[in-house]
């Protein structure tokens, strides 16, 4: 099923998501859900708040990335392709424990903040601990992309958008198209939802 995607103004984009157990009602429609609305949105990664959720919920899938056209291809190598095809994971509970490394700029978007982009600078290497859909215990390291989208995501579980982090100049261009998804001034491929106080 396919689920409208909370905008930048809802109130749950804010909230620090609280931890879940095996035992949550009805998990795995949700995390077929998410992936559902994320494809259908055109998303990478797609966390619970965003679906009006404030739990330590979040889905990626990286595939977009390595089949996509044009100038943004020729930034990937081969290798890196291949690993971005193969990357598809669900992330319950998850903390990230480390972040290293020069931090480096990309061009990010979100499905909740519709058709801004900015670049956002990161750190290119993260040690995450997490659950899978199983509730299986894993820690990890990842670099690159792939811990680019997790760092995004992750915000969202803690209350955080990508908007937060660009600088003050930015986020002061961007505040008249911020408040106009906020007031339901968008337009967007997918279905959205808009906070009514």
């Amino acid at each position: 099923m396919i689920l409208p995607i909370v905008v930048y103004g809802d109130p749950v984009l804010r909230k620090v998501g609280v931890d879940i157990d095996k035992n949550y009602e009805g998990l795995n429609d949700l995390i077929k859900n998410m992936f559902e609305t994320m494809y259908n949105a055109n998303g990478v990664g797609l966390a619970a708040p965003q679906i009006g959720k404030a739990i330590r919920l979040f889905v990626i899938d990286t595939g977009p990335f390595a089949e996509s056209d044009g100038d943004e291809d020729d930034e990937f190598t081969p290798e890196q392709k291949k690993q971005l095809e193969a990357f598809k994971k669900v992330f319950i509970n998850a903390r990230i424990l480390n972040e290293d490394g020069a931090e480096w700029k990309f061009n990010e978007g979100c499905l909740s903040i519709p058709k801004i982009r900015e670049d956002v600078n990161r750190k290119p290497n993260i040690e995450i601990e997490y659950y899978d859909e199983k509730f299986v215990k894993h820690t990890e390291k990842y670099d690159g992309v792939i811990a680019r989208v997790i760092q995004h995501e992750y915000d969202h579980i803690e209350g955080k958008l990508f908007t937060d982090i660009i600088s003050p100049f930015k986020r002061k261009m961007i505040s008249g198209k911020l408040n106009d998804i906020a007031n339901g001034k968008i337009s967007a491929d997918y279905k959205t939802r808009v906070y009514r106080k």
